[in-house]
């Protein structure tokens, strides 16, 4: 519902806001993961077994999120779970012992839960407002404060700011742009109740779409928490070079994400997925295959390219569903796609430990096969370009 004193771009601009508010806070918590490694005195399998938590604490949240949704609104559970989120991440500073990083740990998974979903049930429901397609702006907007998170981090890491202040002072700021610019979100009614669904699963005509959203989410996640680590371990370069890599995916994923709606717009879902599998494909295994400096950074900026719109079209088009309604249908995709963000990862440091780096990223290869695959079985209205 649309006050008199909004309009289309109001709404979208504070829609916008929450992804940047997302985006900046995960990648701040990411960019502290070292450090409080090191206060804690946690060795890598105690912090991989630690951030197990956090989809465990997605898993103990995904009951209740499509009924939430219903229940409220897509607007007032954003609010919520953006505060709870920033909440959670200035109290993982704050934790002095193994068991209260796994338990705030826990509460941070439930909480981005929540916001993710909320936020992008809210980006659905603004791109009806648009004849054009302006959803996967919106994802580059995460990317942009993700981007911006890290380089803050990477600040304060190196001017030696103590987590503790980094992560409070990051919480408090955030805390504050959410409840600024919450009066300015699309204010839905809520949907009516279906006492029979609690907990959101994708039906048959959504397992695609949730395979997708799995594989995507998993390998820009493994981006996240371990490029790093493979161009020191695989590629043995400087930890400058390393930096400059990840500069160099997030930048692609920015830029892609950017020019995706464009994209979209004139050749359509269905060959733009496939494209994005395929350039991940080739992008990990032309990192696997020539663990070199140049060739390394060349692959890891397909896969930033591949993996920039595949998340937004998948929770667009499960948004147009037919047979669940707009938030349970995303809450599904999501229920899947979320765990391959947070398992798959920590998974790959298992692996990595019985064989190497370069066995793990081979198999991750194979996700964006899987990609193309999927995305080759998707209906053809649903692949159209997006015009509504």
């Amino acid at each position: 519902m649309i006050k008199s004193s909004q309009s289309p771009k109001t709404i979208r601009i504070a829609t916008a806001a929450f992804f940047f508010i997302s985006g900046f806070g995960y990648t701040t918590w990411a960019s502290r993961i070292p450090s409080i490694q090191r206060d804690l005195r946690l060795n890598e399998a105690q912090l991989g077994t630690a951030l197990f938590a956090l989809p465990v604490g997605l898993l103990l949240t995904m009951p209740l999120t499509g009924r939430l949704l219903r229940s409220y609104g897509s607007s007032r559970i954003m609010l919520f779970g953006a505060l709870m989120f920033n909440i959670m991440l200035g109290l993982l500073g704050y934790a002095v012992h193994y068991w209260q990083f796994i338990l705030v740990l826990l509460c941070f998974g439930s909480s981005r839960n929540l916001l993710n979903l909320s936020m992008n049930t809210e980006g659905v429901s603004v791109q009806k407002l648009y004849k054009k397609s302006i959803i996967t702006t919106f994802h580059a907007i995460w990317s942009c404060a993700g981007f911006a998170g890290a380089a803050v981090g990477y600040l304060m890491v190196t001017t030696r700011v103590m987590p503790v202040w980094h992560l409070l002072s990051v919480s408090t700021t955030l805390v504050t742009l959410s409840i600024c610019f919450f009066p300015f979100t699309l204010n839905q009614p809520p949907q009516q109740l279906e006492k029979k669904i609690l907990f959101s699963l994708p039906d048959k005509t959504l397992i695609n779409l949730s395979l997708i959203c799995f594989s995507s989410m998993a390998c820009e996640n493994i981006m996240y928490d371990w490029s790093g680590i493979y161009m020191d371990k695989a590629v043995h370069a400087t930890h400058a070079i390393a930096t400059a890599t990840f500069v160099v995916f997030m930048t692609m994923l920015t830029l892609s994400r950017f020019a995706g709606d464009k994209a979209v717009s004139r050749y359509g879902v269905k060959l733009i997925m496939q494209c994005s599998g395929l350039l991940i494909f080739v992008g990990f295994l032309l990192a696997v295959f020539f663990p070199y400096v140049p060739t390394t950074i060349i692959g890891f900026a397909l896969v930033g390219i591949g993996t920039s719109c595949i998340v937004p079209l998948c929770f667009s088009v499960a948004g147009k569903s037919t047979t669940m309604a707009k938030g349970p249908a995303i809450a599904a995709v999501s229920t899947v796609g979320y765990l391959g963000f947070l398992i798959v990862p920590p998974t790959v440091g298992f692996v990595a430990q019985a064989f190497n780096l370069r066995w793990s990223f081979a198999i991750i290869a194979s996700l964006g096969a899987l990609i193309v695959l999927m995305a080759s079985k998707i209906k053809n209205d649903a692949a159209e370009p997006i015009v509504i």
